[in-house]
């Protein structure tokens, strides 16, 4: 009888979750992946209507085999590589130092780095556009005066602005989750640390970052599916910028530009199939590496 109750409130509580898990992620999943299998042919040599055709996996053949969708997946590599090591110690490095006894204000640091991430990513991207326009931005100017010279719009400089955008972005926010972390850690063990006569530089290094590991693993995690959605940042840059983003420069806008301005929605379902795949099989490569490392430790 009691196991029984159990069970009935169990159900109760998780139904909610169930549901709006099956209409928010199963649904749209599944609708995506059957809109990918279909595709849209004209008829009476185009002044016929159209028509829904079950196409198989010529759609996915489609995309793999388009020249722009596989380099988008090279730029999002670059991205990677280039953007989350920024990351990551940049954030680890920021906690460290708010977690030091020399750090003074603390508060404040905490919300002026969090700040940025509270601006909706699409005015952050429409303010680093106007900050790298070399005609208004007062930053293209002092550097131009100093003798700098960055094209932030070229071949060369539009990687490096979009890692810009989102470190602005993001930074704050991972080092308030790594900052949280180095607060739980139990001060006894940094002062019995302090006694054994280790420095400010061997406690941060050899017991407060090995001690966050969890920490580290979530954040490099989550950030690697984050940079593998890339969109908003380079789609902005890519509007009346005259910059060297292209329409198709990640998976993301190659899926956005074949459903609604080529308005080829089985080929757009399918790179997001392909591209929700590849998020999920670095995932499991993260996790899988991690814990191997966790269990070694």
């Amino acid at each position: 009888m009691k196991r029984a109750r159990t069970t009935r409130a169990a159900a109760i509580l998780l139904g909610p979750f169930f549901v709006l898990f099956t209409v928010c992620m199963v649904v749209p999943i599944g609708y995506a992946v059957w809109l990918s299998l279909f595709t849209e042919k004209q008829s009476g040599l185009g002044f016929g209507g159209s028509e829904t055709v079950f196409s198989g996996l010529d759609n996915y053949a489609a995309a793999l085999g388009d020249r722009a969708f596989r380099e988008g997946f090279g730029v999002l590599l670059g991205y990677c590589l280039f953007y989350i090591p920024l990351l990551l110690a940049g954030a680890l490095a920021l906690a460290l130092l708010l977690d030091s006894t020399l750090a003074r204000a603390r508060r404040f640091f905490q919300l002026a780095l969090f700040l940025p991430h509270a601006v909706p990513g699409i005015i952050a991207a429409l303010i680093w556009v106007y900050l790298y326009t070399p005609q208004l931005s007062p930053v293209v100017s002092a550097m131009e005066s100093g003798g700098i010279g960055f094209d932030f719009f070229s071949p060369d400089g539009a990687l490096p602005s979009i890692v810009n955008i989102a470190l602005w972005e993001w930074l704050g926010y991972n080092m308030v989750i790594f900052y949280a972390a180095l607060q739980a850690i139990d001060r006894s063990v940094l002062e019995a640390a302090t006694v054994d006569g280790a420095g400010a530089w061997r406690t941060a290094l050899s017991i407060k970052v090995p001690l966050i590991r969890s920490s580290l693993v979530m954040v490099a995690l989550f950030t690697v599916i984050g940079s593998l959605q890339l969109f908003t940042e380079p789609l902005i840059l890519n509007k009346g910028t005259g910059s060297a983003v292209s329409s198709t420069w990640t998976p993301n806008m190659y899926a956005y530009t074949a459903a609604f301005e080529r308005n080829d929605y089985g080929l757009a379902a399918a790179a997001s199939i392909l591209l929700a795949l590849t998020a999920a099989l670095l995932s499991f490569v993260v996790t899988r590496f991690t814990g191997r490392k966790g269990k070694k430790a």
